[in-house]
């Protein structure tokens, strides 16, 4: 169980998250929506304290996470942020790096092992030689994402995976977060603007505006009134095939 108590962040006299509270348990994929500056990015990096919030705390079953050391962070949760840098080493060492939190004396016939696993599985075998500068936007997101995984966090945080990935992709890596979830009762938060691509995929949802929430809930409880509150949009709930689709309308 990962819980959020009242956690309040400001830059300077700025208030960007608002006392958010809420709890998500083993295996969920958790949906952060909103408008673009509403304080998304800024409440993942909370839940890891790359920014420390001013006050409130996350507890990972039961443990305060203000209260862990730096190397315990590092195992219990992994950061994929929406831009990453394209430095010149290989995908297969930058996967690597996701085991850093483990390593004592350099990188372990395990640690070898569970990178190689984690290639074929993301079917990455004919990038693992290039290096990160030389691949596609979508590329690289693919390899953040290996690299998150074959850290076996507890909670993954994730900011916007799918920008850079076209329609089949997308829904092909959200698919495998959703599957690795599951399998390994990672708890996984992650900011999406693609409505209905969360809707696919997640387990509930964190709507935000104004560094608050406005509501969280299921897929069944979203519906026309909290779009347009969140959004300012007008739109429609449909459901297609069994599955629950948002539909936007155009402004004329």
């Amino acid at each position: 169980m990962i819980e959020l108590h009242n956690l309040s962040f400001s830059y300077g006299s700025q208030r960007i998250i608002h006392d958010v509270s809420f709890s998500a348990g083993d295996g969920e994929v958790i949906g952060i929506l909103g408008t673009n500056g509403t304080g998304k990015s800024t409440l993942i990096t909370c839940i890891n304290r790359i920014r420390k919030p001013e006050s409130g705390d996350v507890f990972v079953d039961g443990v305060a996470v203000s209260s862990m050391d730096r190397n315990t962070v590092a195992r219990t949760f992994a950061y994929v942020p929406q831009h990453n840098e394209c430095l010149s080493i290989s995908v297969f060492d930058s996967i690597l790096l996701g085991r850093r939190p483990y390593m004592k004396f350099g990188a372990s016939k395990e640690d070898i092992a569970l990178c190689m696993t984690m290639i074929e599985q993301m079917d990455l075998e004919k990038l693992q030689l290039r290096n990160l500068d030389e691949l596609s936007g979508g590329e690289l997101q693919k390899v953040m994402l290996a690299r998150a995984l074959v850290q076996n966090p507890r909670v993954m945080l994730l900011d916007e995976p799918t920008s850079s990935l076209d329609p089949h992709n997308q829904y092909g890596m959200m698919s495998e977060v959703r599957a690795m979830a599951a399998e390994k009762g990672i708890t996984v938060f992650v900011v999406l603007h693609d409505l209905n691509l969360a809707l696919s995929y997640c387990d509930r949802f964190f709507f935000m505006k104004n560094g608050t929430g406005i509501r969280y809930c299921t897929l069944s409880d979203i519906d026309s009134e909290l779009i347009a509150d969140t959004y300012d949009v007008k739109a429609d709930i449909a459901e297609v095939r069994g599955r629950r689709f948002v539909l936007i309308d155009r402004e004329e």
